[in-house]
């Protein structure tokens, strides 16, 4: 290796070294300062209900936090008929039943998302998304899939807090 390359090289590394160190101070600069009173508290998780012959939860409680498993259109033990808005409507049916169920209601909903078997649909599942919730909306994810449960073309899965 030539005295110019070994240079450069040593001065890259220096560059680097320093950057590291200075990226470091930042960040510590910028961290919340240690409390020593400060409390710590966990709560354990409480499963809630049974997903009855699958193997989920309805919902998990952690705190005043409730994690729901996600929900399509099904109303009295199959997939109501009528497409994404009507399956899309009893989702949110079926998520306002458990919120309720533990305490809850669809105002207190912080997170929802969304999969679509056909990302055309999108504006139609937005029609029914607005009209059973109101603003300020829960953040959300949509994503396109290849497929659900039951043959359904929408699932919601939402987390509340209070």
């Amino acid at each position: 290796m030539s005295t110019y390359t070994n240079k450069l090289t040593t001065n890259l590394s220096k560059a680097l070294l320093i950057s590291a160190c200075s990226l470091g101070v930042a960040v510590n600069a910028n961290a919340a300062p240690a409390s020593n009173n400060a409390t710590i508290t966990k709560s354990s998780p409480v499963f809630l209900g049974d997903g009855g012959n699958y193997p989920f939860s309805e919902a998990v409680r952690i705190g005043d936090t409730l994690y729901m498993s996600g929900q399509i259109g099904f109303k009295d033990g199959k997939l109501v008929k009528g497409g994404v808005k009507a399956e899309a409507k009893q989702a949110l049916d079926n998520i306002n039943e458990t919120l309720l169920k533990y305490g809850y209601q669809k105002s207190d909903i912080v997170k929802c998302m969304a999969m679509l078997t056909d990302m055309d649909d999108f504006d139609d599942f937005n029609k029914v998304y607005k009209a059973e919730l109101t603003k300020p909306y829960p953040v959300r994810s949509a994503f396109g899939v290849a497929e659900l449960a039951a043959g359904a073309s929408v699932e919601v899965e939402c987390i509340a807090a209070k």
